[in-house]
């Protein structure tokens, strides 16, 4: 007779849910979970390979569990007067995220997000015995003051999730709609800028806010515009009183010497790490007209990847290009698709490869 997850005591609330599961299919062109495609530059390899090497001498013993020059360097790199002070990290920023819930959620307390957004923002409340509530976007996938403020009132959250841009619609958010939402609660408000680095140069992020609001959090990850997403670093700011919360629920050691070494060379290398960014901010626009010249609805996008409609049947172009040898991302948002920004080859064969797909429908 076989047993399965359905036979254990599990939890209430985590009965007939689902883990996170993206496509990990092996395929030459991967461009499905938003990933940062091109490598790190051979130099900084050398330094980061340097820096673990050194950090593996004294691996027998436990790393800094308060990652204090990781957390200078994180809050050098980000700037706006902040200090390690203000500074957490974890292995990425959904431990990060899972932290601040396990903190400030939990058992008898609401989380609000705004689908569709970004899906381990349910997952980790649910995961934290957290009550996930869905709030309303407009027009758009964009979301007011007015709105959010309204949702805010209707709902009486104890922590409200924004995603700027949004995952996975690239939507901007507006930051008088971050104020709006802060005034509106006495509860934590939580913006995740895992993308912020893709956004139009000189375009203010919440990071702005902070100032006078101790229960502001911004989060941001070196996944993404730092190609770092298989190292884990994840990282958020706010008030020093946020982190000392943390240090309540976290793990002890969290944070590897090895992780630590690697991103404190790697934030050394900062500007270099982040050359690679204008490359893909100019894919990404890239994808936005050769997709429109075809026929489909890209949505205006600040991030790395482009949400498009206008698909006939999603869930058959996305098998005709996995075909192809190209992985793109089936959201279940009717009539789109997803698709990442990747180096100029990768983001010419995705388009060469839709181009056909389209002309033989």
């Amino acid at each position: 007779m076989s047993f399965s997850l359905a036979d254990l005591p599990i939890r209430d609330d985590l009965k007939g849910l689902t883990p996170y599961g993206a496509p990990q299919e092996r395929v030459p062109v991967a461009l499905n979970v938003n990933e940062n495609t091109h490598p790190v530059p051979a130099d900084v390899a050398a330094d980061i390979l340097e820096a673990v090497g050194a950090a593996l001498v004294d691996v027998n013993r436990y790393p800094d569990r308060e990652f204090s020059l990781l957390r200078d360097s994180l809050a050098g790199y980000l700037g706006h007067g902040l200090s390690r002070d203000h500074i957490w990290a974890a292995n990425g920023s959904n431990e990060v995220i899972q932290q601040i819930l396990q903190a400030f959620g939990g058992p008898a307390r609401s989380v609000l997000g705004f689908p569709p957004t970004y899906s381990m923002h349910s997952i980790i409340a649910a995961g934290t015995g957290s009550t996930w509530l869905e709030g309303a976007r407009d027009e758009g996938f964009t979301i007011s003051p007015e709105t959010a403020v309204a949702e805010i009132e209707r709902l009486r959250p104890d922590v409200v999730f924004f995603c700027g841009p949004n995952n996975p619609t690239g939507t901007p958010l507006d930051l008088e709609t971050v104020r709006a939402a802060y005034d509106a609660t006495e509860g934590m408000v939580f913006v995740d800028e895992a993308y912020a680095e893709f956004m139009p140069a000189g375009q203010p992020t919440a990071l702005t806010l902070l100032e006078g609001r101790e229960r502001l959090i911004v989060s941001r990850t070196m996944s993404k515009a730092f190609a770092f997403a298989g190292a884990r670093v994840g990282y958020m700011a706010a008030h020093p009183a946020v982190v000392d919360a943390l240090r309540l629920v976290r793990l002890p050691y969290h944070l590897s010497s090895l992780t630590q070494a690697a991103a404190v060379a790697a934030l050394a290398h900062a500007d270099e790490m982040l050359s690679m960014v204008d490359d893909i901010k100019a894919q990404r626009d890239r994808i936005v007209r050769v997709l429109t010249e075809l026929g489909y609805s890209p949505w205006p996008t600040w991030s790395n990847f482009v949400l498009f409609g206008g698909v006939d049947d999603p869930a058959d172009v996305f098998r005709r290009l996995l075909a192809r040898g190209v992985i793109v991302r089936d959201l279940g948002i009717e009539g789109h698709l997803r698709v990442s920004a990747g180096t100029e080859a990768e983001t010419t064969a995705f388009l060469d490869a839709l181009r056909d797909i389209r002309l033989s429908s």
